[in-house]
Parts: structure tokens; C-alpha cells; sequence
């Protein structure tokens, strides 16, 4: 995918960031252990005209952890991104553990959104220290342990693609792998290997496990602009009921339910429904 990547400083504070199309803005808040390299449902977005601009969010990639001590300081950031950009308004998506940060910069800065849409997304208190998942999650995904995790991990995608992807896929879906085989597509395959080639946790993830209960209902309540929610019935990585709660708090928000197989929407036979439910909303 064509890109381009750059780093601006505000305060002394690195922020890296993406540009790739030309069009209307969207501003993307990529889900955890992801950058500005991240590539899930960009494709359809280019080919309908559409410009998309992905901060790495603080901790990952080349931002600075320190823009991300609060949801309130990193939303300042992004506000000084599109400025720098000359961008006054943009479309918003916030996808799974970006949620939090989609769904504050909706209310933080309500003139510079014209849409949210958000895609297998925490919208509310996520992982708890009582939670395995967390306690696993802090503990592998810290640096420098992350460094190598990832590796092992890419190392063993790219040798056993499908091998990994039948271990892995079910983590993000609550069906079985042999329920999976029959929704999923042949490519999906290559985008989960090239996937866990890109990601990296950095000190971004740990951030976003300490920030999910940081904001309050009161955020979904304040957001003004149309809303779309998108989430798989099958997704195993976030709860259905983040979907339901943000419909139950947004006002006039839309709730999509999908029936791809797992928490990424836009792999399986029904991606196309994904991207085709997006571009209708955008251009509505």
C-alpha cells in the first residue's frame, strides 16, 4: 500500500503518523499492538476516493508514550496533526482498543468530526487487573519482552502461515476453527501472516490496558455527530457487549451486526459486506 510516513514535534513530543490516498479525510485510531502501517479495511476506502491519515498512537511506533499520560493530552495531540494538515474536518474511525480514543476525540473536539464509525471497538472498561488476559497481556507485552515475542511470532507466520492461522484465528473469534474454515476466505490467510508481521506493542499496549476505564458513559452521551457501530456476533477478543453499551449511550448511533467470524471484520466471506456497510455510511 502507497504511503506516506512522517514525524512532527509538538512540545517536544514526537508524533508519527500515515498519509495514504487523496479525498475526503479520515482519521484513523488504529487497535492495539498496530501503527501507522496498519492496512485492515483501508483498500475500499482508497478505491472510493478517500484520503486516510493513521497516527501511531502514543507508545506505538515512533510516538512518543508521553502524548498518550491521558485520552485529554493525546486528543490535544491529534487536534495539532490536523491542524498541521490543514484538515478542519474529518471522518473518525476508531478501531478495537482505539475505541477509547475515537470515542473521546468525538466529544473532545465535536467541530473537528464529521462522522465516527466504530469497528470491533472497547467502549467501555476493557481488561481488569483481575482478568487473566490482562495479567498475561502485562506481562508479555511489555518491553523489552514484546521485541521478541513479536518476532517469534512473525518468524513462525511466515513459515507456517496456515499452520499459525489455524492456532491463532480462533483467539479472535468464540467459534471453532472448524466453524471458522467455513466462513473465512483464502486470503485471509495471507493478511493474518502479514498482520503479525507489522504489529508490535511497544509501551502503546500497556497505555491502553491502563487507560480503558478512563473515560465514562458520559463521553458516548456527549458525542454529537452520526455514529455507526460495527462488531462481529462472533467476535472473541471484545465483548459484544461494548457494542450494545456504545448503542445504548450514543445518541442516534446505528448499530451493525456482522456475521464475519471474528473480531477482524474485514477478512472472511462476508468482508465485503464490511466495506459496502462503511462506504454507504461515509457517503451518506
Amino acid at each position: 500500500m502507497k504511503r506516506r510516513v512522517e514525524t512532527i514535534t509538538f512540545e517536544g513530543h514526537t508524533l508519527e503518523y500515515s498519509v495514504a490516498g487523496k479525498g475526503a479525510p479520515i482519521l484513523v485510531m488504529h487497535g492495539g499492538h498496530s501503527n501507522c502501517y496498519e492496512e485492515f479495511g483501508y483498500t475500499a476506502l482508497l478505491e472510493h476516493g478517500y484520503s486516510i491519515i493513521t497516527p501511531s498512537r502514543p507508545g506505538y511506533g515512533r510516538t512518543s508514550k508521553e502524548i498518550g499520560q491521558s485520552l485529554a493530552s493525546a486528543c490535544r495531540f491529534y487536534v495539532k496533526l490536523l491542524d498541521h494538515l490543514q484538515i478542519d474536518r474529518t471522518h473518525l474511525i476508531a478501531i478495537s482498543a482505539g475505541g477509547p480514543s475515537g470515542i473521546y476525540f468525538a466529544s473532545y473536539a465535536p467541530e473537528r468530526v464529521n462522522t465516527l464509525t466504530l469497528q470491533s471497538a472497547v467502549t467501555k472498561e476493557w481488561l481488569t487487573p483481575k482478568d487473566t488476559e490482562y495479567k498475561v497481556g502485562r506481562l508479555l507485552f511489555r518491553p523489552p519482552v514484546e521485541k521478541w515475542i513479536w518476532k517469534l511470532t512473525s518468524s513462525l507466520n511466515n513459515a507456517f502461515p496456515r499452520l499459525m492461522f489455524q492456532a491463532l484465528s480462533p483467539q479472535f473469534s468464540t467459534l471453532s476453527f472448524q466453524r471458522i474454515k467455513t466462513l473465512m476466505d483464502e486470503k485471509d490467510i495471507e493478511a493474518f501472516r502479514k498482520m503479525n508481521s507489522r504489529q508490535r506493542s511497544g509501551e502503546g499496549f500497556l497505555l491502553d490496558l491502563s487507560q480503558t476505564a478512563d473515560f465514562s458513559s458520559k463521553r458516548l452521551q456527549a458525542i454529537s455527530c452520526p455514529v455507526l457501530i460495527m462488531q462481529s456476533v462472533y467476535d472473541g477478543f471484545v465483548d459484544l457487549s461494548h457494542a450494545h453499551h456504545a448503542k445504548e449511550h450514543i445518541p442516534d448511533a446505528a448499530l451493525c451486526l456482522l456475521h464475519t467470524w471474528g473480531h477482524l471484520i474485514w477478512l472472511g466471506k462476508e468482508a465485503a459486506q464490511t466495506d459496502s456497510i462503511i462506504l454507504e455510511f461515509l457517503e451518506s
